[in-house]
């Protein structure tokens, strides 16, 4: 809603046959745009892009190459979520958690997000390819299209296993990284890419849980919204051990020092112990909001950001 100065309100009214002020500055449009691109998902991915990057290097990476990765990188998964909210624009209107984003507030057109989608998505592969080399550019276009056409268009409203593929696009950003540096792919992150493909379900699923309501509104078929909370927590643990295992199998392939594996294995019972923490309030009578689902999505952001903190140090020791 527009609010008028003073100055505003006692003007005469403009003619006919002028242009009307739309109500909105450039600062609220660029925000509106800002908005898309899902800032606080762009941190998450950045997360594991840098730390791959020390790995690959045997230390510090190129400063250039790095923050060219990182640019980039940003754009590129800016590009995905700007796409992505043009392809849900239908489904965000009728969540309470997405409701407030620009294309649901018609604050943004879906032309306007479609092209910025579009544009963001060429510069980053260009710029990619300019300033590093073809495979990460190409692991960069991989990355966009199959979040958008896979996971976006085909898997979220059709499957309860949706987040299990689509989340593949979200592991890329491990192979951009290490391809920046070294050109080539290597089983380090390949890895690496499988620790964030196991994290992925239990840390939707139980973000999901908590707006089961949201995306049963929507029609979106998550695993909370179609099956039972045991068989969504015993998934859930199932995928986490998956997650921790794989994380300690860095240390003989990537030949790191006994500083990773040290903070792998905490992190990980820590990890372990909270997603076991879900089953037994489940156990106890608990259901619904008294799980506290939320506690294991909160601490599962907070684990991959140690780890990969951790993959980023371990170099620098050896």
């Amino acid at each position: 809603m527009t609010v008028l100065t003073n100055r505003q309100a006692t003007a005469p009214a403009p003619a006919e046959d002028a242009p009307r002020p739309s109500g909105r500055s450039i600062g609220m449009i660029v925000k509106a745009y800002i908005a898309l691109t899902k800032p606080r998902i762009i941190e998450l991915l950045l997360i594991t892009t840098l730390p791959v990057m020390f790995l690959a290097a045997g230390g510090l990476p190129p400063l250039w190459t790095s923050v060219a990765v990182m640019v980039f990188g940003t754009l590129s998964a800016g590009s995905a979520n700007a796409l992505n909210c043009y392809v849900d624009r239908d489904i965000d209107q009728k969540m309470r958690r997405t409701r407030r984003r620009p294309l649901a507030r018609h604050q943004v057109s879906p032309r306007g997000a479609l092209i910025f989608g579009i544009v963001l998505g060429i510069l980053s592969t260009l710029g990619l390819w300019l300033s590093t080399n073809l495979l990460a550019a190409a692991l960069n276009t991989g990355a966009i299209l199959f979040y958008v056409l896979v996971y976006s268009m085909i898997l979220k409203r059709r499957t309860a296993q949706n987040i299990v593929w689509g989340g593949i696009a979200g592991c890329m950003p491990v192979l951009i990284g290490w391809s920046g540096i070294t050109d080539r792919l290597d089983w380090a992150p390949l890895v690496l890419f499988g620790v964030v493909f196991f994290w992925t379900p239990p840390h939707t699923w139980t973000l999901a849980m908590r707006y089961k309501e949201d995306y049963a509104a929507a029609e979106v078929p998550m695993l909370p919204v179609v099956a039972t909370e045991r068989r969504v927590i015993l998934e859930s643990i199932a995928y986490t051990w998956a997650t921790v295992l794989c994380s300690l199998a860095l240390w003989p392939v990537a030949g790191t020092t006994l500083f990773y594996p040290v903070v792998a294995a905490v992190l990980g019972v820590m990890c372990l112990w909270e997603v076991h923490r879900l089953l037994a309030r489940l156990n106890a009578g608990k259901t619904g909001v008294a799980l506290r689902p939320m506690r294991f999505f909160h601490w599962s952001n907070a684990y991959l950001a140690l780890l990969f903190l951790a993959v980023a140090i371990d170099p620098l020791l050896s």
